[in-house]
């Protein structure tokens, strides 16, 4: 399974650029379809649903041309699309779905629409029924009230009123509303219940207005297009950043911005035509700092460094509300979210998805029709071994990801993200502050375990001695009569391992093993299992667990190649192998274990070789890493000189 592995954060700060808005950006491109002229549309969100969208206008026949930088030139066909017969994958973009069906059943021509499988769990009979009041022809090829879709040519009648349910989702009426003036006479639509979302429909009304169609309001129930309506090309054409994409940053600022380290996020602002800006007021009432500009927002944590629960109508910001749910990992008390019915039919039931990945992290949730609310846990949130899965949703990623401020997270199909933000996670590292390591690596008995754990004792930060880990699997495994090759068995062993790890004890299900797992055989069989690409895979995630503030001191034989790539400090530790089996000799006999040298110059030896020859993170020194040879240093000079080292990275 694919996944991406977030260490445990201590601070946020920096500035980002935002992507275009999705939901700007696939109306742009339709009316820029519909619309007489051409348009040069800048600034568009390059992802999975526009890429959908852009897809399915060129089957259509419509002139769409790249022009580099996200910007496109698409020749509007003035509501006529040449190709009158055509399939169309639309993947799972909602916004690409609902619009296209409306204009499609409106222009005429014999056409398919469908998507991924949960494209065709989403709903769109409400959508569909008012098309039929204008005389549309679709039919549904499976599940009636879901895509899949047919539609064939059809006579439009003007009936001068269509209604339509409101409180499903806000993209039926923006469908609507898109495709009228390709009728050519007037016509009100009536939304019956409650309207949500509100702010989406703001937005469409806004993308008509610039390309020269203006539909009277009156309120929220009842929206006229006038006769004679149709799209004029407004020239070149700008897309917001993505309001909703911004939420995650800005609550980045909120939680681990402190009172001197903000976040600013440039592309929306107080002159944005998006609703999601207002999820910097749901901050604001959390506690967090907020300062605005017409183009940018500005977030940084309370004073007091913590925020507080809150209850929130989030008709207003119904995307966006969801980074509220894991924003309220980090407040004091219970925060309540209500009005979010529309969660249930998106990319996935998000109400229940989010809830059952928050209680992953030891939270309290409770859920219902329209609601959820969130009670943090009373200690540090819980580490979840199988990680947190993302439903194929690229919100549901994003927002836990926020979650790495209380521990090192492993996020399932991080790829989901591609839907509107594709390299969200590499901007998400550029303005987050890790816990910072530093890694040891080098040969078995050349002191790296002795040496970091003073670095360690120094600075005061957490220590892993990777090696234990093998070798407890390795004890593990032998307990269990599991011969160390038999991969798949020892690696079922590794993932199930129950550590504890004191100042000078290390336990393994309750057990005090710290010397079982230095015996030779122990050792020989640590390295053996070290070899297995299956163990290797279930101990990975274990180790960066370890990973806590204040910093974390790790030494092993691939911590700055594999576990750690991202150490500020890289240690290549190693002596002689002479020097090493001396060591190692003296250890023993300390101990009181009979040994002699020459066996163990010869098993260290056949270590090396086994090590630095295995196919799976090889036993090497790293590119950036500082080799450190100890076979004429005495303990104390090594650690002085990784501290050294330590303290011009930090």
């Amino acid at each position: 399974m694919e996944f991406i592995d977030l260490p445990m954060l201590l601070s946020a700060r920096g500035s980002v650029r935002l992507p275009g808005s999705k939901s700007i950006s696939n109306r742009v491109l339709l009316l820029a379809a519909l619309a007489e002229g051409e348009t040069e549309i800048r600034d568009l969100l390059e992802s999975d649903d526009t890429a959908r969208m852009l897809e399915a206008l060129e089957t259509l026949g419509v002139s769409v041309q790249s022009l580099g930088e996200n910007a496109y030139r698409v020749r509007g066909t003035g509501g006529v699309f040449p190709v009158k017969d055509a399939d169309l994958f639309l993947g799972n973009a909602g916004t690409a779905f609902r619009s296209l069906t409306a204009a499609l059943a409106l222009a005429g021509g014999d056409y398919r629409l469908f998507g991924v499988e949960r494209m065709h769990e989403r709903p769109i009979g409400d959508l569909v029924d008012a098309l039929r009041e204008l005389g549309a022809d679709i039919a549904y090829l499976d599940k009636q009230g879901f895509p899949p879709l047919k539609i064939r040519p059809a006579t439009i009648r003007a009936s001068g009123l269509v209604k339509v349910r409101g409180d499903v989702s806000s993209q039926f009426l923006t469908g609507l509303l898109m495709a009228l003036p390709l009728t050519g006479v007037e016509t009100s639509v009536e939304v019956v219940g409650e309207l949500i979302s509100k702010p989406y429909v703001e937005i469409t009304l806004a993308v008509m207005a610039r390309f020269g169609v203006n539909v009277v309001r009156e309120g929220w129930q009842r929206f006229t297009v006038s006769s004679g309506a149709s799209y004029r090309s407004p020239g070149v054409i700008y897309v917001e950043g993505d309001a909703s994409s911004a939420s995650y940053f800005l609550a980045l600022g909120a939680i681990g911005g402190g009172p001197q380290q903000t976040i600013r996020v440039e592309g929306v602002g107080s002159d944005s035509i998006q609703g999601d800006v207002r999820f910097a007021d749901a901050l604001s009432q959390m506690g967090a700092h907020i300062e605005m500009g017409p183009n940018w927002i500005a977030v940084s944590s309370p004073l007091s460094g913590k925020l507080h629960g809150i209850e929130l109508d989030c008709n207003h910001i119904p995307d966006a509300a969801m980074t509220l749910a894991t924003t309220a990992l980090f407040a004091e008390g219970p925060t309540t979210l209500t009005n979010i019915a529309s969660w249930r039919v998106k990319e996935t039931d998000r109400i229940a998805a989010m809830a059952t990945e928050l209680r992953k992290l030891g939270a309290e949730v409770e859920e219902g029709a329209d609601f959820i609310r969130v009670t943090p846990p009373r200690a540090a949130l819980r580490t979840p071994n199988n990680g947190i899965d993302t439903y194929d949703d690229h919100r549901i990623a994003m927002c836990f990801s926020l979650a790495a401020f209380g521990t090192s997270l492993r996020i399932n199909d991080p790829s989901c993200v591609g839907k509107t933000f594709p390299d969200y996670f590499e901007r998400f590292s550029t303005v987050t502050q890790p816990v910072p390591v530093i890694a040891i690596d080098g040969p078995s008995a050349s002191g790296k375990g002795t040496v970091a754990a003073r670095v360690a004792a120094a600075l005061g930060w957490h220590y892993l001695d990777s090696g234990a880990l093998y070798r407890l699997t390795a004890l593990a495994a032998r307990r269990a009569d599991v011969p160390w090759n038999d991969e798949l068995r020892v690696a079922a062993i590794a993932a199930g391992l129950d550590v504890v790890f004191g100042e000078n004890s290390i336990l393994l299900s309750g057990e005090e093993v710290g010397e079982a797992i230095r015996q030779e055989e122990i050792s020989s069989g640590a390295s053996q299992v070290a070899s297995l690409p299956a163990v290797r895979a279930a101990l990975l995630f274990r180790q960066r667990v370890f990973r806590l503030a204040p910093g974390l001191v790790a030494d092993g034989r691939d911590m700055a190649s594999v576990v750690f790539p991202d150490a500020a400090t890289k240690v290549f530790l190693t002596a002689s192998v002479e020097v090493r089996a001396e060591r190692r000799y003296k250890q023993l006999i300390e101990k009181g274990i009979t040994a002699s040298i020459l066996p163990l110059l010869l098993d260290l030896r056949e270590r090396d070789e086994r090590d630095s020859q295995r196919s799976v993170a090889p036993l090497q020194q790293n590119e950036d890493a500082e080799l450190l040879d100890t076979t004429d240093l005495s303990i104390e000079q090594a650690v002085t000189q990784v501290l050294v080292w330590s303290k011009k990275a930090l």
